[in-house]
């Protein structure tokens, strides 16, 4: 069995994993930013989790320290709770006004 540095591929680089976290960083705070729809907002904001993952998880494994993948549980922790809780609110949402426009949350009241 040949190990991939025999195989003459290299290994990833720290500028890979950093360049791949900013993209899917910007591209979900693009759609954040633009979408009206919630479950989109809520979709965008788990891609910018995910881009902040994968750069902890490349300086983590640059540097020789676990500590990055470590916090990245947690992270990732965060997003699962923020993502049951952002479900909830548009199930909410969707029964109260029939819509899952981000325009219709102002029209809430208590």
């Amino acid at each position: 069995m040949m190990t991939l540095a025999e195989t003459g591929l290299q290994y990833p680089v720290l500028a890979h994993f950093l360049t791949t976290g900013a993209i899917l960083f910007a591209l979900g705070m693009i759609g954040f930013l633009t979408r009206r729809n919630l479950i989109i907002v809520f979709l965008c904001t788990e891609m910018m989790f995910q881009g902040v993952v994968v750069t902890l998880v490349g300086l983590s494994k640059y540097h020789m320290n676990v500590t990055g993948q470590t916090f990245v549980i947690f992270v990732l922790t965060i997003a699962a709770c923020e993502a049951a809780l952002a479900l909830g609110l548009v199930v909410l949402m969707f029964r109260r006004k029939r819509t899952l426009d981000s325009l219709s949350w102002s029209q809430l009241s208590g």
